[in-house]
């Protein structure tokens, strides 16, 4: 079977720890998303934070915007099985608070959080209960002097807000974080994060912010961080779009699969469908998508309705099926065509010879 052998050469960045998830350019590529829920609900953040972690991702951020959140976070943090980011605004004690908590890292905009005095406090607090800090810088919120020098919010004024913040940080001896620059332009944010990665070797948390709906939000994102991530730029993601948070971590491993910057999941392989398709390509694409959701290990499928294209991909993929005449269709193997099937659920056939193919994988890799 055929592996596609491309390599993205990543930027070499410092690595921090968030919770027991390494970030740098020595661990894989993270993908978080946010919660959306009011976070002293205690009861639908939990149940929001479990789909979360059931689609995979390897981070949560959680809005802290009042005390009663902040104390939220006690009562949530024991009882999920990923990090969380303290998402902080406006005023820095939110910040002091998640991290006695039980934060795992503290997202703080630059731009709103207020004097260097009370960053100064934050970093303490960071020190003391060691975890890192995301510097957030927002183009919709910069500094008034930045804002002041550059009239709008440039990728060069994101990039002159990052630097000062970087140098606030390691004025107080603190190094322990990571940087992002976010406009909603994506010309902005990408200009702006090569900048910062030809400046420094801090991580670098990638995202277009507020992006827009599930299709327009995911094409955006996926161009902007796309092209960052094809040079190397970036260690950790987020797609940010007006959807269930699980959609985002949905679309953020589909784009590292793209580009070979993670496996994960199934990567189907299918044809548009056209008038030579021997079954329903396009239903049976779905139906079986949507039956896989719950698989995380690495493996592609190809679901291809004729023999033109049909085998070439089979020889590509570890589970693969070309329609046929008469309703009867070739399986493929590991690239090599193994048996036939006539008269049978497509889809149930396919989703179970999948799961069967995805244990026997697990097992040949861990022995």
């Amino acid at each position: 079977m055929m592996k596609y052998s491309h390599k993205i050469k990543r930027k070499k960045t410092k690595s921090i720890n968030v919770g027991n998830v390494k970030i740098g350019s020595e661990a894989p590529i993270s993908v978080q998303t946010m919660t959306n829920t009011v976070t002293h609900d205690i009861e639908s953040t939990l149940a929001q934070i479990k789909i979360i972690e059931d689609s995979g991702a390897d981070l949560v951020r959680i809005s802290v915007p009042d005390a009663d959140s902040s104390k939220a976070l006690s009562k949530i943090i024991p009882n999920i099985n990923i990090p969380v980011i303290a998402d902080i605004h406006f005023h820095y004690k939110r910040a002091l608070e998640a991290a006695e908590n039980g934060a795992h890292c503290l997202r703080i905009n630059p731009g709103n959080i207020g004097s260097k005095e009370k960053v100064a406090e934050v970093v303490v607090s960071a020190k003391q209960n060691k975890i890192p800090i995301r510097i957030g810088v927002n183009a919709g919120s910069l500094e008034k002097h930045i804002l002041d020098k550059f009239k709008s919010p440039t990728a060069e004024a994101l990039f002159e807000s990052a630097k000062y913040n970087i140098q606030i940080l390691e004025n107080l001896n603190f190094d322990n974080f990571k940087i992002s620059v976010k406009a909603s332009n994506i010309f902005t944010s990408v200009n702006a994060y090569k900048m910062l990665s030809n400046f420094c070797d801090y991580p670098l948390h990638l995202g277009i912010t507020e992006a827009g709906s599930y299709f327009s939000g995911s094409i955006k994102s996926s161009v902007g961080l796309g092209m960052l991530l094809y040079e190397g730029i970036g260690d950790t993601i987020r797609i940010s779009l007006s959807d269930h948070p699980k959609e985002e971590v949905k679309v953020g491993f589909e784009l590292l699969k793209t580009l070979n910057l993670r496996e994960y999941g199934a990567t189907i392989i299918s044809c548009p469908s056209c008038a030579r398709q021997q079954f329903d390509v396009i239903n049976t694409v779905k139906s079986v998508e949507a039956k896989l959701q719950h698989i995380q290990k690495p493996i592609t499928v190809s679901i291809i309705g004729c023999v033109v294209n049909g085998p070439g991909e089979a020889n590509m993929t570890n589970i693969g099926i070309t329609g046929g005449g008469n309703n009867t269709h070739m399986i493929y193997v590991d690239g090599e065509k193994n048996h036939r099937i006539k008269d049978e659920n497509l889809v149930d056939y396919l989703v179970n010879l999948i799961e069967e193919k995805v244990t026997q994988i697990h097992k040949q890799t861990h022995g």
